[in-house]
């Protein structure tokens, strides 16, 4: 086994680990169904430990990276050559609200270039994941692994764009509004977003948040491009990891590649007439 196989081996161990504590956690979990953007539960920082607990066990010199303030994290190195990215529960209101739509996102940066990245959904037993130059492949309730492409649509009227649940639904954005895709689906989760858009169940992936985390995408970023798609700021701008305080800024555009010139050229358009406004 080599050691990328190994590294991936281990993202998906921890990944198991955790969703496995989630569906326990969520079978008694009281819905909230208005629940805060900003939501984060015990279930959260149990699985975060677990996690990075099991991380710090089999490779105890990586550093680490994680959305949530815990034990293991305090304790931790927080930059180096071999850097984990952790989200515990990615979509937080749909483990919340129990509508199911939330993932496990695990990351490995090496020498800040994407490495590992695995999008696990502890509700429907789906996990997403990809190597770098290995590709993209999921896994469904147990089966036999399948490789993932990113669609072949040609153009965005044709396009389904996936976003975030808008506050009123029906109301877009005025960058959607612009991309005119034929088609818009809502979902709780950037790591669920990016594995749809990687499995070719949807053309882009639209993120127009002034500011997020590494965590936030660093997983799902390899899934796509390792399906043969493109992930850069929302205007096209290449996106880094490893900030000050792991911060992103720019937005995100995710597609299949074959729409990624066309709806970043619209972006860019809307972007330069707000700013003369």
């Amino acid at each position: 086994m080599s050691s990328s196989e190994r590294d991936l081996e281990v993202a998906l161990a921890a990944a198991a680990l955790a969703a496995d504590l989630i569906r326990n956690d969520y079978e008694d979990f009281v819905p909230i169904p208005d629940a805060p953007v900003e939501i984060s539960t015990a279930t959260d920082r149990g699985a975060q430990e677990i996690i990075l607990q099991y991380l710090r066990q089999q490779f105890p010199g990586d550093s680490l990276c994680a959305e949530e303030a815990t034990e293991t994290l305090a304790g931790a190195a927080h930059a180096g050559h071999r850097l984990w990215v952790v989200d515990p529960i990615d979509g937080t209101r749909g483990f919340a609200t129990k509508c199911g739509e939330f993932s496990v996102m695990i990351g490995l940066l090496i020498d800040g270039e994407l490495a590992v990245g695995v999008v696990d959904e502890p509700i429907p037993k789906r996990v997403t994941y990809a190597r770098r130059g290995a590709g993209c492949w999921v896994s469904e309730a147990g089966g036999s692994p399948r490789r993932c492409h990113v669609s072949t649509v040609p153009t965005l009227r044709e396009a389904t764009l996936i976003q975030s649940h808008s506050k009123r639904p029906g109301i877009y954005s005025n960058e959607v509004k612009a991309l005119k895709p034929a088609k818009v689906v809502e979902v709780f989760s950037a790591g669920v977003k990016l594995a749809l858009v990687a499995r070719g169940e949807g053309e882009l992936y639209l993120n127009t948040y002034s500011k997020f985390h590494d965590w936030d995408i660093c997983a799902g970023h390899l899934l796509v491009t390792e399906a043969g798609g493109m992930v850069t700021r929302l205007l096209g701008d290449p996106i880094t990891y490893g900030s000050t305080n792991f911060t992103q800024d720019g937005g995100l555009l995710a597609t299949n590649g074959a729409i990624h010139a066309e709806a970043a050229a619209i972006l860019t358009r809307l972007a330069s007439s707000s700013g003369a406004a």
